[in-house]
């Protein structure tokens, strides 16, 4: 099976071990990447023989819909991040998807997981004090995908009663 995993870039940012005016803080959910799992292994497989990221195959149509929809918020550099995720996970799904296949699936899954407006709909958007618990924001998501996400959080030392939404996966 799949992860398809999107994360929040204001918490990425947060987190993140790179210098902080590199941070593009974008305000909507966007693609950390497409993982290919194992039920039998909890380990993901990873950097498989398979072929490696071909620039080229991300073509222009395409690559203007990544530029939105998994954009580096780190670094800003796009094509990097997308060949990182190709060369670590992509690889490992060449027996179902070739590279284009994996970018545009991907990309297709966000559009229709839209985590933004689904929470926003939910009047769940960022805030300087408002909190949610777990449930008020799986529950949305829920309903309106059918699916229920997993969401992994981060604590920040800072604030260490306080966990900050960093991704939601499907």
């Amino acid at each position: 099976y799949f992860q398809f995993v999107q994360q929040w870039p204001p918490a990425t940012c947060r987190f993140s071990r790179k210098p902080a005016n590199k941070h593009r803080p974008l305000q909507i959910f966007t693609i950390h990447g497409l993982w290919p799992s194992n039920y039998s292994n909890p380990r993901r497989p990873s950097n498989c023989n398979g072929s490696q990221f071909k620039d080229g195959k991300v073509y222009p149509q395409l690559r203007s819909k990544l530029k939105k929809s998994w954009p580096d918020v780190e670094s800003g550099n796009d094509t990097k991040f997308w060949e990182g995720e190709w060369n670590k996970h992509g690889t490992c799904s060449e027996e179902k998807l070739n590279q284009m296949q994996y970018f545009e699936r991907s990309h297709n899954m966000w559009r229709s997981y839209n985590i933004t407006e689904i929470l926003k709909n939910a009047s769940i958007v960022p805030h300087p004090t408002q909190t949610w618990s777990y449930s008020d924001i799986v529950s949305p998501i829920k309903t309106a995908t059918g699916r229920t996400p997993t969401l992994r959080c981060r604590t920040d030392p800072a604030h260490p009663n306080i966990d900050f939404l960093h991704e939601v996966v499907f």
